[in-house]
Formats: structure tokens, C-alpha cells, sequence
């Protein structure tokens, strides 16, 4: 039995008992919201693999699970390790703004339009503009 209730004009919400998901359930190989709903209600590890076969996303989700499901020590590892190549991330990119900016100053003294700084290196004419100053 189908029971709506009108709450918003631009939202839907959607309620799925996983606990009936078995007795409705098309076959694993069928793909889309099934096998997620399969995965979220817990379905065994052995048919991980048949899961995954039609829903990429969902590899990703369960090995996102299974790090979660380590032990202590192997997630701070791996917590350490992701923040250092983000850390590493972050220095590359503020060394390539600063790059940018050094280059827009030389030719900003080289008397090179707003226009064509900004173009040339990537920055924004707002950028360029207080550079200029």
C-alpha cells in the first residue's frame, strides 16, 4: 500500500523497508538501485563481486567499507598518508599561484595590457589588477 503526503513542491521523499528488499528483489545481475539497496541492507560478501560487476561506484563504497572495518593503527596510517598528499597538494598549487603571480608582475613592467596578463597567466583580471598596484 501506497501512501503519499504532499510536503513540498520540489521534493520527494522516498521510504524503502530493506528488511522486504528479498521477497521484491530483481535478480543481482540487473544493476541500479537494487544492488545499493542490497549492499546498504548488508547482502553477504560473496556476491560483492556480482554487485559490482554492473555498479562501478559501488567497488568503491565497499572498499571504503572494508577500510573502515580495519583495524585502528592500518586507518591512521592511511588517514597520515591522505593528509600528507593533500598537504603536498595544497603546497603545489599555492607554488604554481605564486608562479603566476611572479610572472604577471614581470609583465605587467613590461607594460602588457590587463587583458593579456590575465589570459597569460591564468589569474583574474581582479587579480592582475591589484598585482598592478
Amino acid at each position: 500500500m501506497e501512501k503519499r503526503t504532499l510536503l513540498l513542491d520540489d521534493i520527494e521523499i522516498h521510504i524503502i523497508e530493506l528488511t522486504k528488499l528479498n521477497e521484491h528483489a530483481a535478480e543481482l545481475e540487473e544493476g541500479g538501485l537494487v544492488n545499493w539497496l542490497l549492499f546498504l541492507k548488508g547482502v553477504d560478501k560473496s556476491n560483492w563481486e556480482v554487485l559490482t560487476m554492473k555498479e562501478p561506484m559501488l567497488k568503491k563504497a565497499m572498499d571504503t567499507l572494508e577500510f573502515l572495518s580495519q583495524d585502528r593503527a592500518a586507518r591512521m596510517a592511511y588517514d597520515a598518508r591522505m593528509k600528507a598528499l593533500s598537504d603536498e597538494k595544497s603546497r603545489i598549487e599555492g607554488a604554481k599561484t605564486e608562479t603566476s603571480k611572479e610572472i604577471a608582475i614581470r609583465l605587467l613592467n613590461k607594460g602588457v595590457d590587463l587583458q593579456t596578463v590575465s589570459e597569460a597567466t591564468g589569474l583574474s583580471m581582479e587579480e592582475v589588477k591589484v598585482l598592478r598596484q
